[in-house]
């Protein structure tokens, strides 16, 4: 038990930095809480609870580089994503999360490629100008429909989404922080109430994964915009590999 609870908190500190920085957090926890015992839906459960503190505390802490998207304020996006996490949680809680599992993969693949499209090709035009408001509410909705129910790679979605609607990758990293938070608040009011809930997991990958958001906050901040976007672009095909792998 001393040993999954170490490996929980190893877990916990890179996640927390992970999802800061780029997304794909929750693909270091969820194979941690397995590995100490859980089931898989305990496991995605607990996973969602444990890192909601850390979550918090790094949207607080990078609230000077949250951003809106052209006419849709950073509130209404707040508004969006509490509404499509709560329809999120409901589905998980009402059926199996098998279905979202098997799409993860194609989701991240579409993500990066997205979000390397949005970084390294596409022309330099004004915030909030290539992605229509309509086309952004669904897409920020859906994501956080995705969020509440399953959350793997939802960093990498947001991250596409805002950088094609013209944030800069530092801007989107801090908002789709905050609005990570939003939508997993919503999830986490219900998950709360639930037997599969495991609170000694959920200590451990709180407290680790909040020093490890607040880490990635710090480094946020300060890391050459650049090599953000390509750090961003290589962890989206290292979890891409990873989870066809899995299925395969």
């Amino acid at each position: 038990m001393t040993t999954a609870l170490i490996i929980l908190a190893f877990a916990g500190l890179w996640a927390g930095m992970q999802n800061t920085l780029a997304g794909g957090g929750s693909f270091v926890t969820l194979p941690a809480l397995l590995l100490a015992g859980l089931t898989p839906l305990s496991a995605n459960i607990t996973s969602t609870v444990a890192l909601f503190p850390g979550q918090m505390a790094s949207g607080y802490a990078g609230r000077s580089m949250v951003r809106g998207v052209g006419r849709l304020s950073f509130p209404w996006l707040v508004t969006i994503s509490l509404i499509g996490g709560m329809f999120g949680a409901v589905l998980l809680l009402i059926t199996p999360p098998t279905m979202f599992a098997r799409m993860m993969p194609w989701l991240v693949l579409f993500a990066t490629l997205v979000f390397a499209w949005g970084s390294f090709l596409r022309k330099p035009v004004a915030e909030g100008r290539q992605i229509s408001l309509p086309l952004l509410v669904a897409a920020q909705f859906l994501i956080a429909v995705y969020g509440g129910y399953f959350g793997g790679g939802i960093g990498f979605l947001m991250m596409a989404a805002l950088s094609i609607a013209g944030q800069s990758a530092r801007n989107a990293g801090a908002t789709k922080n905050a609005l990570a938070a939003a939508m997993n608040a919503s999830a986490v009011a219900l998950f709360a109430l639930s037997s599969e809930v495991k609170w000694l997991e959920v200590a451990v990958l709180a407290a680790s994964s909040t020093v490890g958001y607040l880490l990635g906050v710090w480094v946020l901040r300060r890391v050459n915009e650049k090599w953000l976007r390509i750090g961003v672009v290589v962890l989206g095909v290292a979890l891409t590999v990873g989870l066809f792998w899995r299925q395969f």
